[in-house]
């Protein structure tokens, strides 16, 4: 015992002795009243406790997560027999409902009388786990004690009732939404629209009202009749409760992207972090609908990816052309005039879509009574007719680096994908390697004493295609921007890219600030926000906006809140100031380079009516 407790004093002393003799003393003292306080403790014969451990999961879960995946969340995976798994090796979806961490030790409570109902918490919550809905009064029926509700202001949905509701045992506690919430009391204006609260005298209540919250109906697509940040929060969100770093930059867009497509969203997923929380074992935050609508995905190499998600493209392109065909041939026996209606529309809007699921809901009615096989082959795949939205999503390590071959190829094509580079600036999920998009003078395992060349351009090299829709986006920063883009991407008739900044641990500060940070990002012009669209406007007009304004401050005032800038000044802070200063001239550079390509000329007002656009 004497030599363990020396040991352990030299152990202390080698921590802490730089630090001071009064630190080392307090660590000694620590241990020597461990010891001191040492006492026997009695067991009894039998068990005396009156209580038992929860179940893994709820008993109302299904019958699968009851048997396997509880197993699996339980960490007794070894345990299952082989005849417990799928014959066929899927599993299914919206499992991560029914983990419940409870991680958070406080959580965000609504106050009705302080919002502004502007949604901004819900976009930017990287767990879904704090929703809004509108729905008619008579839907409060039956609420629990202490569920929160208020009338709806604005003019398109007046007359519905508008709630705001956290899922206590999901949510992360990242603060997220707290910070990002513009409302305040005008009496106190510490206090917000929504403040952070200890979970445990609320968890009851919070997840009575959750649970109320979520039987609550979800608002009819086409009565949004403004598909913005805060429109678009009022959509269902298909991806949720993932196991996600708190305060994850990648997620909102992911979710956002379930939100506007994802009832009709194929996305391949490139391996990385996005795999990782996006579809592991045990559980899988990708769900569904009432209607049993909801993403299909699937996960492929760094180095295939874009290979994998351009497949896709081309077997969906193939089905749709093989149900067209057919059903042409069949028309006869199937009413000409819904032939002619199904094979005119071309649908883009949710109405034109719910419009063209009829058609083939009718046109599946009929096959049933028709004995040819060709009515069999149009069974297989009638679905087809109405439109896939084909997503390509993973990291800068897979874009910029090792899947950059393919992806490259697949954008000169002029086929109809979307890529969606979730771009943490590092390789995140293998422990925080330098990638071609880790910017200069930034720290990362290679680079420990900051990298020596620039952040490659992904965008500016795609867009000298001359065919592909390009775009750089920062939630935290411009909102509607974030939400006009996904939209006017996917609705681009060829490839799209969208370049989204993912705020991630590996950045060095704390997340709940990461919105103010891409703020900040933005402003500087380190990220600048734009979309390049070679068809926009008549022959003569740029085909780039630029939706930023022109940098308003420093470089090195937004690097210095990071500690993969810090950690390099502090090693060699004569080196540092001269990356920051190149950092400084190349962001001003590249910020012209820009400007030149949206038909800015810098210094008069058609500069400063571009930098005040918002879509």
């Amino acid at each position: 015992e004497e030599e363990a407790i020396a040991a352990i004093k030299e152990a202390i002393e080698k921590s802490y002795g730089k630090r001071g003799p009064t630190l080392v003393e307090q660590n000694h003292r620590a241990v020597d009243q461990a010891l001191a306080n040492l006492h026997k403790v009695a067991l009894p014969s039998e068990v005396t406790a009156t209580r038992g451990r929860p179940p893994i999961v709820a008993a109302e879960a299904p019958d699968f997560v009851q048997r396997v995946t509880a197993v699996l969340m339980a960490q007794k995976g070894d345990l299952l027999p082989v005849s417990a798994f799928p014959p066929d090796g899927t599993f299914a979806t919206g499992t991560a409902q029914w983990e419940k961490r409870a991680i958070a030790a406080e959580i965000p409570i609504w106050d009705t009388e302080v919002c502004i109902q502007c949604n901004q918490c819900t976009l930017v919550c990287p767990h879904a786990a704090i929703r809004a809905k509108v729905y008619d009064e008579e839907a409060l029926a039956g609420a629990p004690e202490g569920f929160r509700s208020t009338a709806y202001r604005a003019p398109d949905l007046r007359g519905l009732e508008y709630t705001l509701q956290v899922a206590a045992e999901d949510c992360t506690g990242c603060r997220l939404c707290v910070e990002v919430c513009p409302a305040k009391d005008k009496a106190n204006p510490r206090h917000k629209a929504i403040n952070m609260e200890p979970l445990a005298p609320l968890r009851e209540q919070e997840c009575e009202s959750y649970a109320f919250f979520l039987d609550l109906p979800e608002v009819d697509r086409e009565r949004i009749t403004r598909v913005d940040a805060k429109g678009s929060q009022f959509f269902q969100p298909l991806f949720e409760y993932s196991g996600a770093c708190a305060g994850c930059g990648e997620t909102p867009y992911i979710k956002l992207l379930t939100q506007l497509f994802g009832d009709r969203l194929l996305i391949a997923n490139a391996t990385g972090c996005s795999s990782i929380y996006g579809g592991n074992l045990p559980t899988t935050p990708y769900t569904t609908n009432t209607d049993g609508r909801g993403p299909a995905w699937s996960n492929s190499l760094f180095e295939d990816n874009a290979e994998f998600g351009f497949g896709m493209r081309l077997a969906i392109d193939s089905h749709e052309r093989q149900a067209r065909n057919l059903l042409r041939r069949l028309s006869g026996p199937i009413d000409t005039t819904l032939v002619g209606k199904t094979l005119d529309l071309e649908p883009r809007s949710d109405a034109e879509i719910a419009t063209q699921r009829s058609h083939v809901t009718q046109i599946r009615e009929l096959l049933v009574k028709i004995d040819h096989p060709d009515a069999r082959s149009l069974e297989a795949v009638v679905d087809y007719l109405v439109p896939k939205s084909v997503w390509l999503v993973g990291g800068d390590g897979w874009a910029y680096d090792i899947g950059y071959g393919g992806l490259d190829h697949v954008l000169s094509t002029r086929r109809n994908v979307n890529l969606l580079v979730l771009d943490t600036e590092v390789y995140s999920n293998t422990g925080g390697q330098q990638s071609k998009a880790t910017p200069l003078g930034a720290a990362a395992k290679f680079a420990a004493a900051g990298k020596e060349t620039a952040k490659k351009d992904l965008g500016m090299e795609m867009m000298s295609y001359g065919h592909v829709y390009v775009a750089q986006i920062a939630f935290g920063a411009k909102m509607n921007q974030t939400v006009q883009t996904l939209l006017e991407a996917e609705a681009y008739e060829g490839p799209s890219l969208v370049i989204a900044y993912s705020p991630c641990i590996a950045h060095g500060y704390d997340l709940s600030q990461n919105v103010d940070q891409q703020k900040r990002l933005v402003t500087s012009g380190i990220w600048p926000l734009y979309r390049f669209d070679p068809r926009r406007g008549p022959a003569g007009q740029p085909p780039l906006v630029l939706d930023s304004a022109p940098p308003r401050i420093k470089v090195k005032e937004v690097l210095e809140r990071e500690a993969r800038y810090r950690m390099v000044e502090k090693m060699d802070p004569a080196r540092y100031r001269r990356l920051s200063a190149e950092r400084q001239r190349q962001t001003e550079e590249r910020f012209s380079i820009y400007q030149q390509l949206a038909g800015i000329v810098v210094g008069t007002e058609s500069e400063a009516a571009a930098s005040e656009q918002e879509p």
